[in-house]
């Protein structure tokens, strides 16, 4: 088959005895052939991921109007992005953040069981011939490309060929075992189906990849070490085994990203419990349909899947008080703790991306609340009144260096230009926001403590004014805000629009102030000084409130705006 695998090849010969086995060419070409499986797939999910990760994110955000629509929309996600843990973790940042109930993105998980099966409908085409072709192609692709696309599609094509090419290594591996009675009889012992389940279970447990134990199951049924029995229970093991995976990943998260790994554990769980007795039947089924063995195996997997989440669809408002119990709301968490940013996600940017917008928005809430607090506090709040607003500073400064570093780190992955733009955006909001944060806490925090110092007591007019110009301030942020997280350009647009407004309602401050500066008033100047100040960063407030908005406003449109 290959003339560049000698090694195995001359491990072949149909006479060759079980005790000449050569288990160093057996174990290296089994595991070297895996690693090559992995690395195709990690290439080609890597691909699809950079090409179709935004598509993705809108689909999962838009098209959850029901469980069944989301249902399908998962599986399409995970179809594209080959990870239902991806899909799984995501979908929590969107319940998190308000946008999906928890019954929507139950369907979106349970969808995402049917969207994995796509890989084990690839892996069990027999293209073995033509694997080292398709590397070729998507090698040439990748390395003449002039666009960033190119490259991207000449990776995917790459990747596909190094799967088969990995599965191809595999398969002759492990042809001299055809004749090794040993492993002959432990194949028959997978007969089993309750042993094949749980070595399915424990080897994805260990190798923390279903696509592995489905890959290698699918190259034992091509070289006909096993039958469809047996490769249906190994499968069905390693559909339970993968649940591992996504309950280690939520360790240490919030409430609801261990209870999208509990609908996990529950819906495959229970769904290979519910097939094991029919198993056989199953087996029969898929012959009855046709194909080689391994083709038998894929069909069964997506047959037991795509089964399994039309029945589990019907009972979600059930899965989810049971989940709930499961997994009751903790205590407040500590105002501090993550929610969002998941190292789990940096594989795939633009998913990372969304993550990082949905913790900047929690950094905004601490912005916001800042602003609204800071005005009272400096005209005639007490000195608690004034620590209060600080300490949330404290807070906004921490959430901006773990939001900034966590997007540098997004940014060392390869992105396409809108995900490069995305981050340069979130980037710049970020460190305006934390800007707006400095200012209230160095300046007018600090304003505040001469007021109390100095006994100033700012005169009910001037109040009335400040407070006008405080609102304006405050709906322009808030407006901002919205305009980062929805990508409004109409509100980015009305927070520019505000600016004459604001203006002319500082320059009416200042004339009152001037006419002032003549009353025989005591501490005249210094009073004029303190409330020439507050205005002064307000209007700064202002001004980073709008490079925020300015974000979401397209590139043509800025240099007017």
């Amino acid at each position: 088959m290959f003339g560049a695998v000698p090694g195995l090849l001359a491990a072949t010969e149909p006479a060759l005895e079980a005790t000449t086995i050569d288990w160093f060419i057996v174990v290296t070409g089994l595991f070297g052939g895996l690693a090559v499986f992995l690395y195709g797939m990690d290439q080609m999910t890597e691909a699809l991921r950079i090409s179709a990760g935004a598509g993705a994110r809108h689909a999962l955000a838009r098209m959850t109007r029901n469980r069944y629509l989301g249902a399908l929309c998962g599986a399409g996600v995970t179809a594209v992005i080959q990870s239902s843990s991806v899909t799984t973790v995501l979908v929590v940042g969107f319940i998190s953040s308000g946008v999906l109930n928890l019954t929507q993105g139950i369907g979106v998980i349970l969808g995402a069981n049917v969207g994995t099966t796509i890989t084990a409908q690839v892996v069990a085409f027999s293209v073995s011939r033509y694997a080292l072709a398709i590397v070729a192609l998507g090698y040439g692709l990748s390395f003449f490309g002039k666009s960033q696309k190119r490259v991207v599609q000449g990776n995917l094509i790459m990747g596909l060929g190094l799967i088969f090419f990995g599965m191809s290594l595999m398969g002759l591996a492990m042809e001299p075992l055809r004749t090794y009675e040993p492993f002959i009889e432990l194949m028959a012992a997978m007969e089993n189906p309750l042993l094949a389940m749980l070595v399915g279970l424990v080897f994805t447990a260990l190798v923390q990849s279903s696509s592995a134990t489905t890959g290698i199951v699918i190259v034992l049924a091509s070289e006909g070490l096993i039958g469809a029995e047996a490769g249906i229970a190994l499968v069905l093991g390693a559909n339970v085994g993968t649940s591992v995976t996504a309950q280690l990943a939520a360790i240490g998260k919030p409430p609801d990203a261990v209870r999208a790994a509990v609908v996990h554990t529950v819906f495959n769980l229970l769904g290979a419990i519910a097939w094991l007795p029919f198993i056989g039947f199953l087996a029969w089924l898929v012959e009855s349909i046709g194909g080689p063995l391994a083709r038998q195996v894929a069909n069964a997997h997506t047959i037991f899947n795509v089964s399994n989440t039309l029945v589990f669809l019907a009972f979600v408002p059930q899965l989810e008080r049971l989940v709930i119990r499961l997994v009751p709301d903790r205590p407040e968490e500590e105002p501090l703790r993550l929610k969002y940013l998941d190292d789990s996600l940096l594989l795939t940017p633009t998913m990372a991306l969304e993550r990082a917008r949905l913790e900047l928005l929690r950094m905004t809430g601490r912005v916001q609340r800042m602003l609204t607090d800071m005005l009272p506090a400096v005209l005639d709040g007490p000195a608690e009144a004034l620590e209060a607003v600080e300490a949330l500073d404290n807070e906004v400064d921490d959430l901006h260096g773990q939001i900034s570093l966590y997007l540098a780190r997004v940014g060392q992955r390869p992105l396409n230009e809108a995900s490069t733009d995305e981050l340069m955006d979130l980037m710049e909001a970020t460190n305006n926001l934390e800007a707006i944060g400095d200012l209230i806490e160095t300046n007018l925090v600090g304003l505040g403590r001469d007021r109390l110092a100095n006994g100033y007591e700012v005169g009910q007019e001037s109040r009335q004014m400040i407070e006008e110009l405080h609102a304006g301030v405050s709906l322009a942020l808030d407006l901002a805000v919205a305009a980062l997280v929805e990508g409004n350009a109409d509100e980015a647009r009305a927070v520019s629009e505000m600016k004459r407004q604001l203006n002319e309602q500082a320059e009416a401050i200042a004339e009152h102030y001037a006419k002032r500066l003549a009353a025989p008033d005591d501490n005249r100047i210094e009073l004029y000084r303190f409330e020439t100040d507050v205005v002064s960063n307000l209007r700064r407030i202002y001004y980073f409130a709008k490079r925020t908005a300015r974000v979401a406003i397209p590139a043509s449109e800025q240099a007017t705006s």
